[in-house]
């Protein structure tokens, strides 16, 4: 989108809530929150104090969160807006009702079926089910990893794609944004969250009852009618938590007893012929995950790391200067989960001031964090268990 199609749509918000078209200072933060740039180069370019420039911006959120019904603050603002497009676009129709606007937008770009609508026989409008995939709140810029994803999708080869890391670390996040902004046609792209339904026979079946009109072979073999599916169509399927098929207190990768068909499916899809894509988001990484030559095997895997750029703690009300932000996202590894929490602790012990945090020189571990800690400890096998307590 340009940004005089996001400056329309602003204005045409924020005239619905108070009467009132942009002035140059709001038109200002919003251009310069697209260009990714900090309260503070804004300021500098406007002639206004950073302070001013905060406020203004602040209720500019206020009003777009509060006419979209979306949570929507500086670290978001580019990430929503570029789910929405004008009149002609599948994302979003600007309809005017006498003096109000009524906006209608949808976060998927495909068409969405559900069990009970006829579907025709011969589908020809592209199929979307993401309504499994977490919704996105705050998005940090990971542009070399959305890059990276967006390549391999490029290659009909990468029949299986892995995206690892600690809990809270942004995997189904990135993936999910990713989705928002992809351009790459799919005939199907499907969202399944394996803490609320593990089961593979399950997943599958319910995949081929939304997409096929004959339901009739659906009790014979599902993994050949689901090979074949990734075949006949370009699919985009992603499976969010694959840890929860994997044991605890064993060595990484292993599985349930309950969910050794994953380890089948996962290599029938890399060997077997065919044009989709299986992206399995996980903690854990297992055998079938990872790829002994890069340019030869259909598997790619990607690890996510902690976030370094200082971005990541604006817009939570800390009272921090460049130097001091960069320690306490290194201090806590970039991990937007614990910054996110240990912010709150500075906001209300030290006043938000992220300095006076540090001072006290130790690693504050919260009980959010504590609780995380110890889940993740109890998935290790004691052998790991014994190394980290060293």
């Amino acid at each position: 989108m340009m940004i005089t199609d996001i400056l329309q749509i602003a204005d045409r918000l924020v005239f619905s809530q108070t009467g009132k078209h942009l002035d140059n200072l709001q038109e200002a933060v919003i251009k310069g929150v697209w260009q990714n740039e900090t309260y503070r180069e804004i300021a500098e370019e406007c002639n206004h104090s950073e302070g001013r420039v905060r406020d203004v911006g602040y209720k500019l959120w206020e009003i777009l969160s509060q006419q979209l019904g979306e949570d929507i603050n500086k670290s978001n603002f580019r990430s929503t807006f570029e789910r929405l497009e004008l009149t002609s676009s599948q994302f979003i129709n600007i309809h005017t009702i006498q003096s109000s606007h009524n906006f209608k937008f949808c976060s998927c770009p495909y068409q969405s079926i559900s069990k009970n609508e006829k579907k025709p026989s011969d589908q020809q409008q592209p199929y979307c089910n993401l309504k499994q995939a977490p919704k996105i709140i705050d998005f940090r810029s990971r542009k070399k990893e959305l890059l990276t994803l967006s390549q391999w999708l490029e290659n009909p080869k990468n029949a299986l794609i892995s995206v690892l890391g600690m809990a809270g670390i942004g995997k189904s996040t990135l993936v999910r944004y990713f989705l928002d902004i992809n351009t790459q046609p799919f005939d199907v792209i499907i969202w399944k969250n394996l803490k609320l339904s593990p089961s593979l026979n399950f997943i599958t079946t319910e995949i081929l009852t939304d997409i096929q009109d004959n339901n009739s072979e659906n009790n014979n073999n599902i993994l050949s009618q689901f090979l074949n599916l990734l075949n006949q169509k370009r699919c985009l399927i992603i499976l969010d938590h694959v840890e929860e098929i994997f044991i605890h207190q064993k060595l990484a990768g292993l599985y349930k007893p309950e969910y050794q068909d994953y380890q089948n499916f996962f290599k029938m899809v890399t060997e077997v012929e065919h044009q989709s894509h299986l992206i399995l988001i996980s903690q854990e990484q297992c055998a079938e995950m990872e790829c002994l030559d890069e340019e030869l095997y259909p598997i790619k895997s990607l690890k996510l790391s902690g976030l370094e750029d200082g971005e990541i703690l604006s817009g939570i009300g800390l009272k921090q200067d460049q130097d001091s932000g960069l320690k306490l996202i290194e201090k806590y590894q970039g991990n937007p989960m614990y910054l996110k929490d240990v912010a709150l602790l500075i906001k209300d012990v030290f006043d938000g001031d992220v300095a006076e945090f540090l001072a006290e020189d130790s690693l504050v571990i919260t009980k959010e964090m504590r609780s995380h800690f110890n889940q993740l400890f109890n998935r290790l096998s004691p052998i790991e268990q014994k190394i980290v307590l060293e």
